[in-house]
């Protein structure tokens, strides 16, 4: 059996305006329900169809925001390999993903700058979009190795600063 690896991105590599590649998920009932359940949201909403319909007005069971944050962190440390570390998340959900909705991840490289502590940073704007339009949108700050031997996972205290 063979397995493959993200390589890992180093910060010297990147540069402001580069786009992360795109991923693209076609959502189902499932992806929904188990995101509702693996952050234990029991609201209806989002694993009963007829409640999403009939009592809030919505086409079908959808999205809930921590499956959205789930998503996203995925998104950026399939981007950045094994030691990309995420010190912030921000996002604003817009209109609800559902079953049948295929979401479009894209982000962009706003800003990439080192602290006092030598962490380096990368500072992303992100998106969530089905068919052309932004469903999700937000904003996450990531810490990107300078070379092979940087772990920005071993920083602790004051030498993590996110």
């Amino acid at each position: 059996m063979s397995t493959t690896c993200t390589p890992q991105l180093l910060f010297g590599e990147l540069k402001v305006g580069d786009r992360l590649p795109a991923l693209r998920h076609q959502v189902t009932a499932t992806t929904v329900v188990l995101g509702a359940l693996a952050s234990r949201d029991w609201r209806p909403m989002h694993h009963d169809k007829e409640f999403a319909v009939n009592r809030n007005g919505t086409p079908d069971i959808f999205i809930n925001t921590p499956n959205n944050a789930a998503w996203f962190e995925r998104y950026i440390t399939d981007w950045t390999g094994p030691l990309g570390r995420l010190g912030r998340l921000s996002f604003q959900m817009k209109t609800p993903v559902f079953p049948g909705d295929e979401m479009l991840f894209g982000a962009e490289i706003k800003a990439l700058s080192t602290d006092d502590a030598g962490c380096h940073w990368a500072d992303l704007e992100l998106s969530i979009s089905v068919d052309g339009q932004p469903r999700t949108v937000g904003k996450a700050r990531v810490a990107i190795p300078g070379e092979p031997s940087d772990n920005p996972w071993s920083r602790k205290g004051a030498r993590w600063k996110p």
